[in-house]
């Protein structure tokens, strides 16, 4: 009896590590095929295991008005939806992000990216943007982010895809609100509330 334990504990621990021995073959020679692929230590990448949750609030301020506006249309919308949802239309924007809702708040950084009026429906943008911080130990990090906006909406919500520096691996996701609008000029402030694992 006692012999017969053994020999299944063996045979066991024998197709354990035949197990893991032939997984640990096959990844090796399944990066040496594609030739692209390889392993990295986290640790090199300054990923931490130990992550922080932090929430942002930051207000921008998009000017389309002056001689030197922050977003500016540069494809202008398919005529047949040029009063009804600009479908087509296409923008950038380099928007300062403040502290405050006035725009002569402590300036953090600027909100770099682009628009697309995406739907035949309602005015509703593909907006893709990176927070660009320049203040204390986010100075130089970035947080990236992408989704829909609906504008007749009262908040919009957008997932947090990643970041740079600070904001390596970040996730999380930002909720936006309108807090003025100018239908003239339509320059507006929009406060940013952003929620983030980094």
């Amino acid at each position: 009896m006692y012999s017969t334990l053994t020999t299944i504990t063996m045979a066991t621990k024998f197709l354990l590590a035949f197990l893991v021995i032939s997984c640990y073959v096959l990844s090796i020679s399944a990066d040496k095929e594609t030739g692209f692929v390889g392993s990295v230590d986290p640790k090199s990448l300054s990923y931490k295991k130990k992550h922080t949750f932090s929430h942002f609030r930051f207000y921008w301020h998009e000017i389309f008005s002056g001689s030197n506006p922050s977003s500016v249309r540069i494809i202008p919308p398919q005529p047949k939806y040029t009063t009804t949802t600009s479908f087509g239309s296409v923008g950038v924007f380099d928007n300062v992000l403040t502290l405050g809702p006035e725009l002569y708040s402590k300036v953090v950084g600027s909100a770099e990216g682009l628009f697309s009026s995406a739907s035949q429906k309602e005015f509703s943008l593909l907006v893709i943007m990176n927070f660009a911080l320049t203040e204390g130990k986010y100075n130089g990090s970035t947080i990236t982010f992408v989704g829909r906006s609906p504008i007749a909406h009262k908040v919009r919500e957008f997932p947090v895809i990643g970041g740079t520096g600070v904001f390596r691996f970040a996730r999380g996701y930002v909720e936006s609100s309108t807090l003025t609008f100018d239908p003239q000029t339509r320059n507006n402030t929009i406060v940013f509330d952003v929620y983030v694992y980094h």
